[in-house]
């Protein structure tokens, strides 16, 4: 056995992607801050994953649906109150909750602590979603609701306006 095959150093290998904690592609969405950790580059444009920190009150999006992704949303800390429907679910750490294509939701944080969360998308689609949101933000420009919905168009995503 040679040095080199007993180290316990990580060996690269182009078909494996590791983001340490300080990491990642971060997006800034007003109170949201989010971390890409894999933005689907590394699995076929399958699968992206972000980690989203919601600081306390944030109201996230209003109630969307998707037309061609699953979301899926693991609460790692605090409460996060999902709004699927006319429904409202307090969510605390270690409860994941999966939402299917063509389903009403919205997440926010209403409480005085800060909130952690994983999120799935499949396919990896709506990570580009965030990143214009951020660009329109750091732009200068606000965020209207028009520029929302106009983002949300270019990913196969609407507001549920029935239950607005």
């Amino acid at each position: 056995m040679t040095e080199e095959t007993r180290t316990s150093e990580p060996q690269a290998d182009p078909a494996v992607s590791v983001v340490g904690p300080r990491d990642g592609e971060t997006i800034v969405l007003g109170t949201t801050r989010m971390r890409v950790l894999e933005d689907g580059s590394h699995t076929g444009h399958r699968l992206a994953i972000t980690e989203s920190v919601l600081a306390p009150h944030t109201q996230g999006p209003p109630q969307h649906l998707h037309g061609q992704h699953d979301e899926g949303f693991y609460v790692l800390s605090g409460i996060v109150r999902f709004t699927v429907g006319d429904e409202d679910y307090d969510v605390t750490g270690g409860t994941f909750v999966m939402v299917p294509p063509g389903t009403p939701h919205a997440f926010a944080n209403l409480t005085d602590q800060p909130a952690v969360m994983l999120s799935t998308f499949t396919p990896d689609l709506y990570v580009q979603y965030f990143r214009d949101l951020q660009e329109v933000l750091g732009g200068g420009g606000p965020l209207t609701p028009q520029a929302n919905i106009d983002a949300m168009g270019r990913y196969a995503t609407q507001p549920a306006t029935d239950l607005a």
